[in-house]
């Protein structure tokens, strides 16, 4: 991305990782903007990305080659009909809103648009925040080879971009990272719990399980060998580990987890559905 211009509608906590991502890549402050209804928020993204920043979402994206839409996805119908007469020609409009997808998003955007909109919808999740996040892409018909590289350098910027073939593994995607990061703050919370039931001071038991929680993930990550391999070269036989391991699968564990990423899929489904009205 040759600095596009890019425009944020929406200047909340994820936008502003957004932003400080791409100032870390060596974007130039003056080829990003932001647009809030709130005077606060301006104020706030301004004075840490040095960024110039608007109150009316037309203005934000005069000239810009990428819109990103960061609003909730409750206002997202209203903030794309009032956009829509205001696209250019070859404009990029990223989503990262939950829920919203693309065929709503081109019903918006076309009424009263000079041509129909080039659109990426993404799924990021919310350790992007601190720039470890990991982002579902999907772009429709109208997007570019440039256009797809320029989505993923935005979503590069706060962690690993992986692309979808068809839109509808958007939900899987939400299912599996969107929703991710709270079933391992549960197993936290859970093994914290326990630990202190087993006698650990209670800051003693959540840095233990944090800690581990931490050194798994980077030694799966950097693993040439997958999540079930590790399990079993730590599960000696008869030892601690597998004691545990086999009371986790004896009540379940796995079907569980299939049928709780399930409800969250069907979920995102039930949402698309319920917003793209």
């Amino acid at each position: 991305m040759t600095s596009p211009r890019i425009a944020f509608i929406g200047a909340g906590n994820m936008a502003a990782s957004l932003i400080g991502g791409l100032l870390a890549q060596g974007i130039d402050a003056s080829s990003i903007r932001a647009s809030d209804h709130g005077a606060e928020q301006r104020a706030k993204i301004s004075a840490e990305h040095g960024i110039e920043t608007f109150a009316s979402n037309a203005e934000a994206i005069q000239g810009c080659a990428v819109i990103v839409l960061a609003v909730k996805p409750q206002v997202m119908k209203d903030v794309c009909l009032d956009l829509a007469a205001h696209l250019e020609a070859g404009q990029l409009v990223v989503s990262i809103a939950a829920g919203i997808n693309c065929a709503s998003l081109e019903r918006w955007l076309g009424a009263g648009a000079q041509a129909a909109p080039a659109i990426v919808r993404c799924m990021p999740n919310t350790p992007a925040l601190l720039r470890q996040g990991v982002s579902g892409l999907y772009a429709n018909s109208l997007v570019s080879a440039p256009q797809r590289q320029q989505a993923e350098q935005l979503l590069g910027a706060v962690g690993l971009v992986l692309w979808l073939d068809e839109e509808q593994l958007i939900d899987a995607v939400t299912a599996v990272s969107g929703s991710g990061p709270a079933y391992f703050f549960l197993l936290m919370e859970a093994m914290t719990a326990a630990g202190e039931k087993l006698g650990l001071p209670r800051d003693t038991a959540a840095q233990l399980t944090l800690h581990t929680a931490l050194g798994a993930a980077r030694m799966a990550v950097a693993s040439d060998v997958d999540a079930s391999e590790l399990r079993r070269r730590v599960s000696s036989p008869a030892g601690t580990t597998e004691a545990a391991i086999k009371t986790f699968q004896a009540g379940g564990f796995e079907a569980l987890v299939e049928q709780a990423m399930n409800a969250a899929a069907q979920r995102s489904t039930e949402l698309a559905e319920q917003l793209g009205q």
